[in-house]
């Protein structure tokens, strides 16, 4: 089982909610060692003074603000650790907003909002109550709390069984991509019928959100190239895919695009037809192969941004 990695209470007005605070996400990226090339011998890293080239025990390591020019200004770990906010038993809730009015660029990272083990049913309820007040209100809550002594502003939804709690960015850490990037914003033009047809393939490629759908497929060969070599198997190298042509005649591209997705949802839609028919043994004859509807899928439903 997950194990909380905060407890306290989740409090608003003059409610206060006994929660735990759990992972939502885990990483499952694969990570390697360093080896010299042609042995077995590990590699490791060291912290080496760059002046005399000796090597610096962690204890005798401070930190450095650069301030350009070769300035920098020291703190020791007892002074980062004074101005650090320190520990608080609760989540401040400052008020409630709707979902869509937080630009998903803000998201960082998402954890389950739980009662604590033993909580008792005091605490159930009013967990439960809050969850479906928000769920019926459609809102997310803002509040701010610290976590391992950093101060974090964080959004508070409700999910069907839990309330899921993301951390969010800092308005200053959140880059300005017109300031930023050199080409924006794009002064383009288009005419109303690339403009139709692009709308057109977007709908014809809308789809209900899976996420069982999508995998690592480089994690996934990651871990087939291990288990061949491991196997003493040689792995030729995969080519390399071809880079994408510029597009020349925009309209071009995009009815060729719209009449590709057409087919493809055609062919699934055949497929699942044919997967469906069930071969029936009995009054109608002996391998009589009944064809059932195939269920048809609801188009344009997406599913919403994460929040994680």
């Amino acid at each position: 089982m997950t194990r909380a990695i905060w407890t306290g209470s989740l409090s608003f007005g003059l409610v206060n909610v006994p929660v735990a605070l759990f992972s939502a996400t885990e990483q499952r990226s694969i990570t390697f060692n360093q080896f010299q090339a042609g042995t077995t011998d590990r590699v490791r890293n060291e912290r080496v003074n760059e002046r005399t080239g000796e090597e610096v025990a962690y204890q005798d390591i401070v930190k450095g603000y650069d301030l350009g020019g070769g300035e920098y200004v020291l703190l020791s770990p007892e002074e980062i650790a004074a101005a650090a906010p320190g520990r608080t038993k609760t989540i401040d809730v400052t008020g409630f907003v709707d979902l869509a009015e937080i630009d998903p660029v803000y998201f960082d990272r998402a954890y389950y909002v739980a009662p604590p083990s033993r909580a008792g049913l005091g605490a159930d309820r009013a967990y439960a109550l809050l969850r479906e007040a928000m769920l019926r209100a459609n809102k997310v809550a803002l509040a701010t709390f610290v976590l391992r002594e950093r101060q974090y502003l964080v959004s508070i939804r409700p999910r069907a069984d839990t309330l899921v709690l993301e951390t969010l960015l800092y308005a200053d850490e959140v880059r300005d991509p017109v300031r930023e990037i050199d080409t924006l914003p794009v002064d383009a033009q288009w005419s109303p019928q690339e403009l139709d047809t692009a709308v057109l393939l977007i709908d014809s490629m809308t789809t209900d959100w899976d996420p069982e759908r999508y995998h690592d497929t480089y994690r996934e060969r990651l871990e087939h190239l291990i288990d061949e070599k491991r196997a003493g198997r040689i792995v030729p190298a995969a080519p390399q895919a071809p880079e994408g042509a510029p597009v020349i005649d925009l309209l071009q591209a995009l009815e060729a695009s719209l009449r590709a997705a057409r087919h493809s949802a055609t062919a699934s839609t055949d497929e699942r037809a044919g997967a469906s028919e069930k071969t029936v043994v009995g009054a109608t004859g002996a391998g009589d192969t009944v064809a059932t509807p195939a269920p048809t899928k609801r188009a344009g439903a997406t599913g919403r941004r994460k929040a994680s």
